[in-house]
């Protein structure tokens, strides 16, 4: 379904029944990197609502100048249109920054808060950046691209090639404009919610240090982190059934 927001409208997709789940995706990418989480959801009985970025999935095109508090009015718009609140709020990589501003934002909206590759606190590895910029150049080479996915998302050996497709950069040069627009003392706290952070032992991009800065600031009753082994920036699809194991256990908490 489209759901007027600012200046636009964005695809919100909805399966299943029960308490509300809304799933937001990384930088650039489209709301299908969580097909399975959303599947698993529904079959335990949740309500799953994965809300797709400007610029992706029939959404309105990418606009400049939006701010990350606009990328979190954006769901919020979605949620209130879907009904059921308040909401647990999944955000991966990218998507953990808006889904912690609108929980900052809007805790009438949030139940809870999963956060899956979080990043916004201790820098990555100083190729990343560039390298994950370079993937959005979609007329390079497909075996420099593969090598860059490769490293940036994927622990080795892991089959990269399933995330060669997918990127939009009128979408990433949106949200990466943005990425600084609103101060972290505004939305890094995730609000008063519970936090789930999952976070790959590989990751060169959200490093697993992000979740122990988080749990040291806002305290272990309010944080909870998850290590995943064998695992890198991409987590959903290269841990899917550790993430849904660790996604229900903690929803079933809250």
């Amino acid at each position: 379904m489209l759901v007027p927001v600012k200046d636009g409208e964005v695809n919100v997709t909805v399966q299943g029944g029960g308490d509300l789940v809304v799933l937001v995706s990384s930088l650039g990418r489209g709301i299908g990197d969580f097909n399975a989480l959303m599947a698993d959801l529904e079959a335990a009985g949740y309500r799953a609502a994965g809300v797709s970025h400007r610029g992706i999935d029939g959404s309105s095109p990418a606009l400049d100048g939006l701010t990350l508090r606009d990328f979190a009015d954006d769901v919020a718009g979605a949620i209130e249109h879907v009904g059921g609140t308040p909401a647990h709020l999944i955000g991966h990589a990218f998507g953990n920054r808006i889904v912690r501003c609108l929980a900052s934002d809007r805790p009438d909206l949030t139940r809870s808060v999963t956060l899956i590759a979080p990043g916004g606190q201790a820098p990555p590895a100083p190729d990343i950046p560039p390298t994950l910029m370079r993937i959005f150049e979609l007329d390079r080479p497909t075996a420099d691209r593969l090598a860059d996915v490769q490293r940036v998302f994927f622990s080795p050996g892991h089959d990269a090639s399933i995330w060669l497709d997918g990127w939009s950069p009128e979408t990433k040069n949106m949200q990466w404009s943005a990425r600084d627009s609103v101060p972290y003392a505004e939305w890094g706290h995730a609000g008063s919610a519970p936090v789930l952070a999952i976070q790959g032992l590989d990751d060169p991009m959200a490093t697993p240090e992000n979740g122990y800065v988080l749990r040291e600031q806002l305290g272990s009753d309010r944080v909870e982190v998850v290590d995943l082994p064998d695992a890198s920036h991409a987590l959903l699809p290269e841990q899917p059934e550790a993430i849904t194991r660790e996604v229900l256990a903690f929803l079933a908490k809250h």
